[in-house]
């Protein structure tokens, strides 16, 4: 019997009121380290990777993603988020179904072969995207947890999941790339309020339910400081599903954008939500569990 089928939540969250840190009881690494890059990911809940794709995969895919966000047909459809200020694409679902170059690169070994060393099993994309972050009037996201959403909204038994999100151009200190705080996946943090019906619609855009308090935040980063993801593209983040990230508004001439992969393992499959009144999308959160091979 699994977690979500005997409904044990070890990690209860969306509480009605103020509720203590929870101290993760999984696996940060469930498998065998087998890249050097990736020695400090069980201490610090994420890695680096350089040159991860080389510049003449970087230009393929920049034209790729290009051509989705300038396509006015599939801007209408409802994996493709927009921001609410600037009316630009913020970010596009089930990207590897829309695009065949996505599902290719999903395929790679280069990067699902980094999930199934943390993981230690067979492992499922939970979710793709590309997100854009355009100069000028990018907006960030807000500290959280990915597996917090994860497990309140769909269903994730346990924080045994990984995002790769793979730079397709330069992340600058000053142009809104990922902050995360190290060591912070060992901490749950939970969250407060009740997850309103079909709140993935709002929250896509801009997150108010199921983020940290000012007073959790200010624990974990005087606990374990923050870091930030920086280099150049092609460049690759591998990070904990549980860890602590987020970025600010991008107002440099200077546009990011990056392909994000979520893997999750097979042994971890998602049941009914923990926290949610119904399950979001699959587009959003898939849930036909197929390894990737």
């Amino acid at each position: 019997m699994t977690l979500a089928e005997s409904r044990i939540d070890r990690y209860p969250t969306r509480t009605p009121g103020a509720a203590p840190l929870i101290e993760r009881t999984d696996h940060t690494v469930w498998g065998r380290i087998e890249s050097p890059a990736m020695a400090s990911f069980d201490a610090d809940g994420y890695a680096i990777i350089d040159e991860l794709l080389s510049p003449t995969e970087v230009a393929g895919f920049s034209a790729e993603i290009d051509r989705l966000a300038s396509d006015p047909e599939l801007r209408l459809d409802e994996r493709v988020i927009i921001e609410k200020k600037s009316n630009r694409v913020r970010s596009i679902f089930e990207v590897h179904r829309i695009s065949t170059v996505v599902a290719e690169l999903v395929r790679d070994e280069r990067v699902v072969g980094l999930a199934r060393q943390v993981l230690g099993s067979e492992v499922y994309l939970h979710q793709s995207r590309v997100n854009y972050m355009p100069g000028f009037e990018g907006t960030g996201f807000y500290w959280h947890s990915d597996f917090e959403t994860w497990h309140a909204e769909d269903g994730m038994p346990a924080p045994r999941a990984v995002s790769l999100s793979i730079a397709l151009t330069d992340n600058y200190p000053f142009n809104g790339s990922l902050m995360v705080m190290p060591g912070s996946h060992r901490t749950f943090v939970p969250c407060q309020g009740e997850t309103p019906a079909d709140h993935y619609r709002e929250s896509l855009q801009e997150q108010q339910i199921g983020v940290p308090s000012h007073a959790h935040i200010t624990e974990l980063a005087n606990t374990h400081g923050i870091a930030q993801f920086t280099g150049a593209r092609g460049s690759a983040l591998l990070f904990d599903s549980n860890v602590m990230h987020g970025s600010a508004d991008n107002i440099t001439p200077f546009p990011r954008s990056n392909i994000f992969l979520v893997f999750n393992s097979v042994e971890n499959a998602l049941g009914e939500p923990y926290a949610a009144p119904m399950p979001r999308p699959t587009h959003i959160a898939a849930r036909d569990f197929d390894p990737v091979r």
